[in-house]
Order: C-alpha cells, then structure tokens, then sequence
C-alpha cells in the first residue's frame, strides 16, 4: 500500500450529528466497482478544519458528523493548550458527544482534524477506537499553525490497522482563497473526486 502523503501548504456552525446536506452521496469507481457512501467526520476548535469539512462535504457529499468532545476543551488558547498535551500525555480518551448508528454504510470515511501537538487530538482517537473501520478507506485532511501532518496519519493508521489510508491534506490555518482548488486537487489525486 502506498503510504506517501499528499502535502498542500498555503497562506492564511457546527452540525449536530449526521446532516444530510445539499450535495449527492458521492460514488468512485474503485478497483472492486463497489459504490462507497462517504461520511466526513471531523473534530474542530477554532473552525479551521470544520470549514475544511464543509468543503470536502460538498464536493463529495455523503453526510457531515462534527467529532464533539464531553466536556469541550477551553475556548482559551493557551487554556486549550495545556488540556491538549495533557490529554495527549495520558492518551486520554475523551467522551463524544453523538454517535453514528450505522457506521457500516460507509466506504469512505474522510477524517478531519487539527494537528495538536504534533498529532491528532484525543477525540479522534476516541472516535477511531469506537467504531469498526475494517475495510474501510480513510482519507485523513488536517490544519495546522506550521506543524503540518506532524505523525498524525502515522497515528491513524495504528488506531485502524485494517482500514486503508490514503494521502493525506495538510492545509495552513484556514486554507485561504486557495483551500477550493486545494481540496480538489487533492480528490483527484487520491481518486476520490466525483
């Protein structure tokens, strides 16, 4: 399998649940012809990675599902910060807010998140433990203040060690006026445009 990672650097409301929105569910034509509803699961703090969702939402339909930690972390940075390593440090797993109830229906699960402290935050990790993504492909999409993917799809793919990872998106802050032609060629190069 080919793990490289798919690195796009540029400049510069959250949904409660599973939300059906405007866009078609997407299909790809895979090497087993089979069609995958896709599912963009995320976990956002300050909104940049949300925004990124509701992008790749679009483009790829399927359904939204916010990642919501019980209880949220600080709205304080530095706040958020020491709750982050801290959580990190005793590999916490934190509770989650809703849960999706057929997780089966999804081939593609395109995971969303801030790079924290060099990885991914503790909710996803609680989200990737509490479901079985056997078989199932993962299309991991990151922001970041300058830290990049750091070890985070390294890390993913030891939570699901039989679901198949693919390159990954690592997006600067929000993304800019740039972040639409970003995400798509990212689709395309990782074969999940519609």
């Amino acid at each position: 399998m080919d793990r490289r990672k798919f690195l796009v650097t540029v400049g510069g409301m959250p949904s409660l649940g599973l939300s059906c929105l405007a866009a078609p569910t997407a299909a790809w034509s895979q090497a087993d012809s089979r069609r995958e509803r896709a599912l963009v699961a995320y976990f956002s703090w300050s909104g940049n990675t949300r925004g990124m969702a509701r992008q790749i939402h679009r483009k790829t339909g399927g359904d939204i599902f916010e990642i919501e930690p019980v209880p949220p972390y600080s709205r304080d940075y530095n706040t958020c910060l020491d709750e982050a390593l801290r959580d990190q440090r005793a590999q916490a797993r934190p509770a989650i807010r809703n849960r999706i109830e057929n997780i089966g229906q999804y081939g593609v699960v395109f995971l969303g998140y801030p790079n924290w402290w060099a990885t991914i935050p503790m909710p996803i990790a609680s989200f990737l433990e509490g479901y079985d993504f056997s078989g199932k492909t993962i299309v991991p999409f990151c922001s970041h203040g300058g830290g990049r993917l750091g070890q985070s799809v390294t890390d993913i793919a030891k939570l699901s060690p039989r679901s198949r990872i693919l390159e990954a998106l690592s997006v600067h802050y929000g993304g800019g006026s740039s972040l639409p032609g970003d995400i798509d060629a990212w689709l395309q190069k990782t074969g999940m445009s519609t």
